[in-house]
């Protein structure tokens, strides 16, 4: 009976292990199994976000590509506007096969890239990585296969084994665990490995670090491998050639200088030894000779040894990676997978690697405005350089038009030539000439308004740099600033108008006798005049206002007294409208219109603002003042902490000490303060190394005794030294405390900025705290301003407090002008400007998402009322002022000429050092500017800025009739773009009657 069992046990066991060894070899149950397994991990994209959906953590491949960054991305393209429109969800299985930590089976891509297309979807760029590669199993040379195959995975592709699971080389993977165990025992265990090429895909792609750090990462690989062999079914030759021809294309092989990463043998054998992948094939194929066969060989045995190690091998380790590929050219010969004539030769080749002095990479991509700005924007978008975003696999839609863009980028750049110049009508008075014009940088945007958003079909420039000059500059665009004076000028006046509009004729009365400002009378005195006038008629009334243009009246504004001029000195003595300063670009009348602004301001926004400039006995003074003394306190410190940064404290007293006078009391002060402790030898020796005029020692004495510390204040300190007391405290806190923060500094300064200030609040210095409140009073009217300008999309953080504001004296940009226009053109309503319309991340992929533009309401910034009266005073300026050249040269399709507008602006931009009473005593060119701001009908508006900087400036001469000429020469390239139908919320845009 007990011999019985043992039969039993050991015929059931011989099957078993017949049945084993007949599995491991031909792997017939599991194809089965796992492919049938594998049928059931799938996706599909659906629309909206996705519950059913697991990213990965981890692998160099999901990082580079992106696939593991969509979840961070998410919240940050959400607060810029963009939301999930599809993104792929996973069936069950694919969740749970994701939550045990496996990696997708999917057909991975080994090319990969950033594609951006136009709103047309017409190509604007394509990055594709690695750049070279294998097209297809048949294009790998078999020698090359041949090689690896035996180096690396010898049974890969036995055509016997049909069902041959590739992740799993049991031979080695026996051998492997084996040494593994001998190893922990203390022996000598010795192994290869038990990687496959299968696994080492899964590892390099999809580890952690590209590494395999435990047995569970090595068990995870070989999972995943093995499901993703059998996803097409339970043959698995196809999917073995193709893990030959991946391997091949994506492999690893270290970072090579001015290239970054190098993926796959195109790219290595391009990067490492400036050979191209089709030459590479046909010397290893034979087609060249022997000679360019074996180095070829010497090559590609290179690459596949080098993976094993590749930062070692391919930059310090030569010598030892040359060894080792002649042992196993030695090793193939006599294995008989080369012949021994291509081994011999092959082993007397050299292996030649780049020289990187005489045969430098030079990847340039040629990229013209629309690419640069396109990336640019992504690479914010997404908080990533340009190197990565390059490499995610992303397609994007641009809102450019990039016929258009190339055709405008194109007619601009050829300004620069003087005859295309000439033609072009751009030589002249109040333009350039011949010599001047390849010196002028121009700068073009140009949107469309749709249901969406403002779209930007057009920003470009001529600077030839990343730079963008339309959407990055803050530059002082002269008189497009009176069209921001102008919008806030009717705003308030339509304030006015609601506020006043139902009161009677009494309360009118009442009204403009107390006011106290000059636009709040004029509207109560207009509606008590013209009862029941609507708000149109009474825009149109405001804008008949007029206005001195005289210049010699001195203004009290931005801290001192200043002076303002007109570009035509025949218009000093006219007294213009609004409307004819507009469309005249007269500047006096906008800085006296612009102070009826800040008066309004200051009223509303204070109560008896007069009693608080001019009364001094108001006890709101003394806090005003106090304020002023922080404010103004605070500004010299920060200036000084800039003066002494990155200096230790000798170099800070040294600093200090240049721009004190050499004189006995001068140096004594600042020494007793800043080092109260030394005693009376280091004071003497001090002061007769640096004082002017030898000192005796009796004197000397005095000096110690006369300035010791406490004796004075800190204001009589500075005084005597004539040094700013704050510089003298800054440097006494920082010997300190050396470690100290700019913000530590201001905190441990409020008493002292006080003190400092203690003057002010003198009895007989009642002039100078008026000059001080009305600088702060001045101040609080501009912030009121900004945050006007900013709901209308003035992009800077503050407004200069100064009426040379109406002229451009705070900046502006391009494109914020842009916007302006374009809410003026869609009846006060202000959209989102749209340049990125769709993001499409891993297309193809158990992670494809799609990100675009959420639906935003427009936000009303304006009444449509103003936006209309800004619209025809607009019109105006085209029709019969500074851009009057433009009349009649935008036509409709129907032949009909196009309704346009626009705001010319010039900007003569020095920096001036100024005198108490306000005369320029010197003056530094910057820049010149000159910019049309302006709508072509209903749908289309933009800027067009000519640009010169430098000191080389103040040979220029041009105005506003440059940008405005070089528009109308545009005519051509812009008019068959400009033909779209009005959208049905359009604005109808009514023709300008003077």
């Amino acid at each position: 009976m007990r011999l019985r069992i043992w039969i039993v046990t050991g015929i059931v066991s011989l099957i078993l292990l017949c049945v084993a060894g007949f599995e491991f070899r031909y792997a017939w149950f599991q194809s089965q199994w796992i492919s049938d397994y594998a049928n059931r991990l799938h996706y599909q994209l659906g629309e909206g976000a996705s519950e059913a959906i697991r990213f990965p953590e981890a692998g160099p491949f999901n990082q580079r590509l992106g696939y593991s960054l969509i979840p961070e991305l998410q919240p940050r393209l959400q607060q810029r506007g963009y939301g999930i429109s599809q993104q792929a969800r996973f069936s069950s299985e694919l969740a749970d096969f994701a939550d045990h930590g496996l990696f997708l089976p999917y057909r991975e891509k080994t090319q990969a890239g950033l594609q951006i297309a136009d709103h047309h979807g017409q190509p604007i760029y394509k990055f594709t990585y690695p750049r070279f590669g294998f097209a297809d199993f048949d294009d790998i040379p078999p020698l090359l296969v041949e090689a690896l195959l035996f180096i690396e995975n010898r049974h890969l592709l036995d055509p016997t084994l049909e069902h041959a699971n590739p992740a799993v080389d049991w031979p080695r993977l026996v051998n492997a665990s084996l040494a593994m165990v001998v190893g922990t025992l203390g022996g000598e265990g010795y192994s290869h490995g038990a990687s496959t090429l299968a696994t080492q895909i899964e590892k390099y792609r999809h580890s952690p670090e590209g590494r395999t750090q435990s047995p569970l990462d090595k068990l995870r690989q070989m999972a995943s491998a093995s499901v993703r062999a059998y996803s097409g079914g339970p043959q698995t030759m196809a999917a073995r050639r193709q893990l030959v021809l991946d391997y091949l294309n994506s492999v690893p092989l270290t970072a090579a200088p001015g290239h970054g990463e190098v993926h796959g043998f195109g790219d290595a054998l391009w990067v490492w030894f400036a050979t191209d992948i089709d030459g590479f094939s046909a010397s290893l194929n034979g087609e060249r000779g022997v000679q360019a066969q074996a180095i070829a060989l010497r090559q590609g045995l290179s690459l596949i040894i080098a993976q094993r190690r590749p930062s070692w091998y391919l930059l310090n380790g030569r010598a030892e990676l040359h060894e080792l590929v002649d042992s196993h050219l030695r090793l193939l010969a006599s294995e008989q997978r080369i012949d021994p004539q291509l081994a011999d030769a092959a082993l007397a080749s050299p292996l030649v690697f780049r020289d990187w002095q005489t045969q430098p990479l030079d990847e340039t991509i040629e990229m013209d405005k629309a690419i640069r700005v396109t990336r640019s924007q992504l690479a914010s978008m997404l908080g990533q350089s340009i190197y990565d975003l390059d490499r995610l696999d992303l397609s994007a839609t641009s809102s450019l038009d990039v016929e258009l863009q190339r055709a405008v980028s194109s007619f601009l750049h050829s300004l620069a030539d003087e005859e295309v110049a000439r033609h072009n009508g751009l030589l002249g008075e109040t333009l350039l000439s011949g010599k001047q014009a390849p010196e002028v940088r121009y700068s073009f945007t140009l949107m469309e308004r749709t249901a969406t958003g403002n779209q930007v079909r057009v920003q470009t420039d001529t600077t030839g740099q990343p730079f963008d000059l339309n959407q990055g500059s803050k530059l002082e665009l002269g008189s497009t600033a009176k069209l921001r004076v102008l919008t806030s000028y009717l705003e308030i006046i339509a304030e006015l108008h609601a506020a006043l509009a139902e009161s009677d004729a009494d309360a009118l009365r009442a009204t403009a006798a107390q006011a106290q400002d000059p636009l709040s009378q004029w509207a109560a005195d207009y509606l008590h005049s013209h009862p029941g006038s609507d708000l149109p008629t009474m825009l149109q009334a405001a804008l008949q206002r007029r206005y001195s243009a005289s210049p010699w009246e001195r203004f009290p504004t931005g801290g001192g007294l200043q002076r303002f001029a007109n570009y035509r000195k025949e218009d000093n003595r006219r007294r213009p409208t609004v409307q004819e300063s507009l469309q005249e670009s007269i500047n006096l009348p906008f800085v006296r219109l612009l102070r009826d602004v800040v008066r309004y301001s200051l009223h509303h926004s204070v109560e008896d603002a007069n009693s608080l400039l001019t009364n001094d006995r108001d006890p709101r003074r003394q806090a005003w003042l106090q304020t002023f003394a922080d404010r103004e306190g605070r500004v010299y410190l920060q200036r000084f902490w800039r003066r002494y940064a990155g200096m230790d404290e000798q170099q800070r007293f040294e600093r200090l000490l240049q721009q004190v006078q050499p004189i006995a009391a001068r140096l004594s002060v600042v020494y007793r303060m800043l080092y109260p402790e030394a005693d009376f030898d280091s004071f003497s020796t001090y002061l007769q190394e640096r004082v002017r005029v030898p000192q005796k020692p009796d004197r000397i004495e005095r000096l110690y005794q006369t300035y010791r510390p406490g004796k004075y204040d800190l204001t009589d300190q500075g005084y005597i030294a004539q040094v700013h007391p704050l510089e003298l405290w800054l440097l006494e806190y920082l010997r300190r405390h050396p470690q100290a923060t700019l913000n530590e500094v201001l905190s441990a300064s409020a008493v002292e900025r006080q003190q400092v200030y203690g003057w002010l609040f003198r009895t007989r210095h009642a002039g100078a705290r008026n000059v001080r409140i009305r600088s702060m009073l001045e101040r609080e009217a501009f912030d009121d301003l900004h945050q006007r300008w900013q709901r209308v999309g003035y992009p800077f953080p503050h407004l200069v407090p100064s009426l040379g504001t109406a002229l451009g004296s705070s900046g502006d940009r391009p494109s914020a002008l842009a916007e302006l226009m374009g809410i003026i053109l869609n009846d006060g309503k202000r959209m989102p400007v749209r340049r990125i319309n769709s993001l499409h991340f891993a297309a193809a992929t158990p992670w494809e998402t799609r990100f675009e533009p959420l639906s935003v309401e427009a936000r009303q910034v304006l009444q449509p009322e103003v936006a209309a009266a800004l619209r025809n005073a607009l019109s105006a300026v085209v029709l019969d002022g500074t851009g009057r050249r433009l009349q009649g040269v935008f036509m409709t399709a129907a032949g009909e000429p196009l309704v346009v507008g626009g705001k010319t602006g010039t900007g003569d931009n020095r920096s001036h050092t100024m005198a108490a009473d306000g005369r320029i005593l010197s003056s530094e060119v910057l820049n010149r500017t000159a910019t049309f701001v302006f709508f072509l009908g209903p749908n289309h508006f933009g800027t067009l800025t000519a640009f010169v900087p430098g000191a080389d400036a103040g040979a220029f001469h041009f105005t506003s009739a440059l940008p405005a000429q070089v528009l109308k020469s545009m005519a051509p390239v812009l008019a068959p773009h400009l033909g779209a139908p009005l959208p049905a919320s359009a604005p109808v845009l009514a023709r300008h009657r003077p």
